[in-house]
């Protein structure tokens, strides 16, 4: 039998969206598009580091504590290297899920993949998710290492007011900024140089897997 295609990642991002708008408070509606316009004001998917740029080295913990740096990973292989905004958020998880979907396809270009959140280690997964997930998630604690990517933000009053009666965000992350990461995702070849960066306001869109597997190729020729 031939192999059933997969939906696209936008795809199932498109359908939660939906399923947001359908339902949500209008109310609620109206904090997130505003949410969402400060972000966009603020100039930050044009400041944050770009195709060209240099990407800073790091080393973080993973979710079972291990030190893991970006340097060690870069003498393997160009890295993936994707920012979410944490286990709360429903487009982050299905990003996840279809990432590990398409791990192999990702290693079988000779590349690895390292997530990074600004969750505690011990909120970043349950553990049915870290034995699901292959590949290494990475608490960046405070966004130290999203502040060198220049892809932190403040969240307005109203959405950081929402998080935290909703879910209790400050938990989450062991602080009360309220910054949050774009959910960037950047490709870095093995000079540490950054080859492909997806920067988008808006959280409900991703890099679509199938993009990062082909920006992968191109970087054989």
């Amino acid at each position: 039998m031939p192999e059933l295609t997969k939906p696209t990642l936008k795809s199932l991002l498109d359908a939660k969206k939906d399923d947001f708008d359908a339902h949500a408070p209008e109310d609620k509606k109206q904090d997130y598009a505003e949410g969402l316009e400060a972000v966009e004001k603020s100039g930050i998917v044009e400041t944050a580091k770009q195709v060209g740029d240099l990407a800073p080295n790091f080393t973080l913990n993973n979710a079972i504590g291990k030190a893991v740096s970006l340097s060690e990973y870069l003498e393997k292989g160009p890295v993936v290297l994707t920012w979410y905004r944490g286990g709360w958020c429903p487009y982050c998880n299905l990003t996840l899920q279809r990432l590990q979907q398409e791990l192999n396809n990702i290693q079988a270009e000779g590349a690895n993949l390292l997530a990074l959140s600004p969750e505690l280690p011990d909120n970043s997964m349950n553990t049915a998710e870290k034995n699901a997930l292959k590949f290494e998630v990475l608490s960046d604690i405070g966004n130290n290492v999203g502040k060198t990517y220049g892809i932190i933000f403040k969240l307005t009053d109203a959405v950081a007011e929402r998080y935290q009666d909703g879910f209790n965000l400050h938990g989450f992350n062991g602080d009360t900024s309220d910054e949050l990461p774009l959910a960037a995702t950047y490709i870095i070849n093995q000079n540490g140089e950054i080859t492909y960066a997806f920067l988008e306001v808006d959280y409900r869109k991703r890099a679509e897997p199938a993009d990062l597997i082909n920006a992968l190729k191109n970087l054989k020729e």
